[in-house]
Formats: C-alpha cells, structure tokens, sequence
C-alpha cells in the first residue's frame, strides 16, 4: 500500500461505504476516491461532507446501476432506466437477455462497470454492494409461476380457441414472462458479473479488490425468521445465501489467476447497524412514501370466509402513524421491539459499520485481520461484537426515550411493524407488550389464571382505542377470547395467501393462523404464556456451579417483561435453538 492511490468505492452511499470513505480519507492519504451509488444525491452528500474534512483529496461521483449498460445510466439523473423499467419493453428485455447470455467481449464493451473502472483506472477497488440481495430478490419463484402460468394458458387456448389474434396475445404473453423469467436467473448474472469486474480491474492494472459480503442470514441458519416481510422459510431469502457464498466461490477463483488482483473479502455475519434513530411518519413501502395511516378497528364474525384484504373506505382512515424507529439501512426500519428481538444475544445480534470499515482499511492496508474469506474461508466471518452489545444499551434506552418523549402527543407505540420478519414475530412481540403493560413483571402474570389474563388483556385492548388501532393497523388481526370474533383493519397478514383474497374459516385454521400471526387473546394462549413465564422465571444459575460457568444461556435474568428480550428468549428456547457461532 503507497500514498496517492485512486481508490473506487462501489456503493459508496450505503451505510458500509460511506465509513469505508472516511476511513479510507483519514487513514490512506488518497490521491482520489470515486464513490459510485445508486442514487446520485446519496453520493453528493456523502462527498459535500467528505471535502470539508479532506480537502486535499480528489473527489469523483457517479449515481447509477453498475449492473446495467453504460447507455442505461444517462448523465441526468432523471434520464436513468431502473431494471423494472427495461423489463417493460420488449427491446430492452432482449438487450438484458444478450448481456447475461450472448457474447461476453460485446457485453463487457457495453457495462457501466467496464467503463467506470477503464475510465478511473483505481488502484484499489472496495465493493460494499449487497451484490447477493440485488441479484437474488428479483425473485425468479414469481417469474416461474408467471411463466407457468402463462404456458398453461396458452396450452389451453390451442385446444379451445380459434380466433388467430387472441392466440397472438396469448404466445406474445408467453414470450414476455418467459424472458423475465431467463433474465433474472441469478448464477447466469452473478458469473458475467464477476467476469467483467475481473477483466476490467485487469486491463486497469488494480492492485487490490475488497468485497464486503453476505452471508445472506446475518450468521443465523437456514430456520432464520428475520426476512425481508415475507413469510418463513423465505426461499428467496435462501437465494441469497446462496448467491452470497456462490460469489465467495468466483472470488475464490478470481483471487487465482495470473495478473489480475489480489482479492479479499469480508464477511459480516451479523445485522449491520445502525444508521439513525428518530421518531417520523411511517411510510408504506410499496406506496412510494405514501404515509401509513392508522385505521379505526372494526368487529366481525368469524364466518366461512375471511376476507384478507378489506376494501379499505368500510374502515375509518384515521391519522399518519408516528413512531421511533431504528434507521439500519439496507436491512430495514425496526421499531424498538424488532431491533431489540433480532440484536437480541442468541439471534442475529449486530455489528456496525465502522468496525467493518476498520477492518477494510487494515485489509487494504496489508494487515492480518482474520477475517478474510477468501484466505480462510472456513474461519472467517465478523462475528457480533462487544462494542455493538454496548451501543444496543445506547440504541434501545434512546429509542425508549423517544418513545416517552412523543407518547403524549399521540405516537404509536414502538413495539412491531411486521417488517423484520414473518407475522409470527409481531404477534409476539405486540402479546408481550400487552402483558407488559398490564402486569409488567413475569410473578404478576404467574399470579394469575389463563382466564384472567384473557379478561384483562380483553380489556385494555378495549380501553386503549390507540393501541387496538395500530395492532390492526400494522396487519395484525386480534382473536376474542371466545375465538368468535376478529378485531381487524384493512388488512391481513395471516394467512398468506398468494392470489387469493378470501380464505375457508375453520377450527383448524382459526389455531394455526392465530398462531402464526393474530394476537391471541384465548386462554389458551395466555396458558401458554404462563408456561413460558414459568420456565423464565427459573433460577438463572445453579448453586453446584462456579464462577460463569454457573450462568446459564438459558436462563431470562430479569424479573420485569422487557418485550424484545422474551421474544428473543422465545426464538433461542422454542423455535429457532441458539446460533452456533
């Protein structure tokens, strides 16, 4: 490593790069430093901030998709074609078709990749793109079922139909989900991928590429119940995994050939985290930021037929939903209790980004981390770390701060959205609030009987019209202690139901889907609670033991119900088992 090098930072916006930047500027005395993202104001706020501090560094930005053509990424801003935009005309979803599987040299000559790296010529590349998620949830399930789908129409239509031009429709409805389906298979891309970032770093004369990667589940095994809002197991979420360590493996590859770079990477193996925590209006993500709005429950009988998605003009639109939340950027918004739930010891846990950063900067710098996968691969993951477990503290007691701080002005509380994982998590975490605002210690609710507990629940739940709506509001319906009846909004998470808006009722069901994702408000289910709160409450060390060897993972050291916590003790005790490593 000399002074003056020109370093490339692929998604230099993310909250990784953005620490691999100022790390890079205060450390290495850059000649220059390109920092590449999607969005083009992430990138200029970042360099803004950069200058100030770095004056004598050279910066360089580009906003764009570096997995697209050059041509696809206009200099204004505006004039950008998103994927979702290409796949919309025939003539470009032919384009994508001819640069994942047509001539290599003529692709290579096309990709925004090529020419940034030819044009820069950086001594040392950092990637911090989450390569494994932009890849893998373009989500080739939906595009097979598409396919399929359309097939079989078509098939059918050769039998029966006889009119010429709707045949026509029919086959050049085929043709389309057909090429969707081609392209956004994700070896055929991850591998031309590799290929022109190996090829061009090569022409450039790069010295080093730093990947920092994915183990696709933040370190946890294939029973992770932390998705990106779809329901476990997320086979999409399994994709990743394995596009992560499927890149690990063409890096592998790259690292040994002759006259191309030294290659390393990284490999968090935990939540990366966090970027912010504020109290704001909660936007609905598939709404373009359209705010999320609260809505006055209603009551209905359950009947053979569920309606999961209600029309949303029977229900009273109540105002935008506010709430503190934790800002962990690529991997989502959580609330108080989903943060505290998924970096809770036994779960995925975190680690920050600036630890990450460091040890890019060590990498770069020629030093010995240990980390490096691609040297050791079977001993080389960033594991959760101790200064991440004492700013979970900080984060949480902030967060809980906030919270108490906008209460009287109406706020939500920060318990789950339902964005951190399946439903399953939100309905735990919304039936330990409720006890925890009632009885707040594990004895209260011993003291009591499934039924009273039921009673009471019922009663808060329609007392406290702010917490009932938001519940609901969040796709969280609320089964009556008689299991009769649903306290419901607009719409419904449990059960998932793929191209359906009506389910069959039945006893079965009404259990399992109360199970999976309605909060609960049967005895049966407070039975169950009590159960739990009984082995929680436990000695949490036995007297026959020494020193720590005394202390017990098992064991729930406090004696108030902290939401996060039992859910998280729930996960590492019932469902998931502890994570190994």
């Amino acid at each position: 490593m000399s002074k003056g090098e020109t370093y490339l930072i692929l998604g230099g916006g993310g909250m990784i790069g953005a620490q691999v930047v100022h790390r890079i500027c205060r450390e290495l005395q850059p000649r220059a430093v390109i920092v590449c993202s999607r969005e083009l104001s992430e990138v200029q706020e970042i360099i803004d901030h950069s200058r100030q501090s770095f004056p004598n560094v050279k910066f360089v930005g580009f906003g764009g998709d570096v997995f697209l053509r050059a041509e696809w990424n206009e200099d204004e801003e505006k004039l950008h074609l998103s994927r979702g935009q290409l796949m919309d005309s025939a003539e470009s979803r032919a384009d994508l078709f001819d640069d994942v599987f047509h001539d290599f040299d003529a692709a290579y000559l096309r990709s925004q990749l090529t020419k940034l790296i030819l044009q820069h010529k950086p001594d040392v590349v950092v990637d911090s793109i989450n390569t494994a998620t932009a890849i893998s949830y373009q989500d080739v399930y939906t595009g097979s079922e598409i396919a399929k789908g359309s097939f079989d129409e078509l098939q059918k239509r050769l039998v029966n139909e006889v009119d010429v031009e709707q045949l026509k429709i029919q086959t050049a409805s085929v043709g389309r989900d057909l090429e969707a389906l081609l392209i956004s298979q994700s070896i055929p891309q991850l591998i031309r991928h590799v290929l022109i970032m190996q090829r061009a770093m090569t022409e450039a004369g790069t010295r080093l590429y730093l990947k920092i990667g994915t183990t696709g589940t933040g370190g946890m095994g294939l029973n992770i119940p932390y998705t990106h809002s779809e329901d476990k197991p997320s086979a999409r979420l399994m994709t990743k995994t394995a596009i992560g360590f499927a890149h690990t493996g063409l890096m592998f590859l790259m690292a040994r050939t002759p006259g191309g770079p030294i290659v390393k990477e990284l490999k968090p193996a935990a939540m990366v985290g966090y970027n912010n925590i504020s109290r704001r209006v909660i936007c609905e993500r598939a709404k373009q930021g359209a705010p999320l709005h609260l809505f006055a429950s209603n009551q209905e009988a359950l009947r053979d037929t569920l309606v999961l998605k209600d029309k949303e003009d029977l229900y009273e639109r109540l105002e935008p939903m506010q709430m503190v939340v934790i800002d962990t950027g690529e991997n989502g918004l959580f609330t108080k209790g989903e943060f505290e739930t998924i970096t809770h010891m036994g779960q995925m846990e975190f680690i920050t980004p600036e630890e990450i950063a460091r040890h890019a900067v060590l990498e770069i710098k020629g030093s010995n981390t240990g980390y490096d996968v691609i040297a050791a691969v079977d001993s080389t993951v960033m594991n959760p770390t101790y200064r991440a477990g004492n700013l979970r503290h900080l984060a949480l007691e902030e967060a809980e701060s906030l919270e108490r701080q906008f209460a009287s002005e109406g706020d939500s509380p920060s318990v789950a959205l339902g964005w951190l994982g399946p439903p399953e998590i939100g309905k735990l975490l919304w039936e330990a609030h409720l006890l925890k605002v009632r009885f707040n210690t594990l004895k209260r609710v011993l003291d009591q009987s499934p039924e009273t507990l039921a009673a009471e629940i019922s009663s808060l739940i329609e007392n406290n019209t702010k917490l009932r709506n938001t519940i609901n509001s969040v796709g969280l319906p609320i089964l009556t202690p008689d299991g009769q009846s649903l306290i419901r909004g607009p719409h419904i998470r449990i059960p998932e139901v793929p191209g359906a808006n009506t389910v069959n009722v039945t006893p079965e069901n009404i259990d399992k889907w109360a199970a999976k994702g309605w909060v609960d408000l049967r005895p049966q289910n407070f039975a169950r609670w009590r159960e739990r709160f009984t082995k929680m409450s436990g000695r949490p060390w036995r007297l026959d033991e020494q020193g720590s060897a005394g202390i017990k993972r098992e064991a729930y050291p406090h004696e108030d119900i902290r939401v996060g916590a039992v859910v998280g003790w729930i996960f590492n005790n019932e469902i998931l088992g502890y994570r190994i490593k």
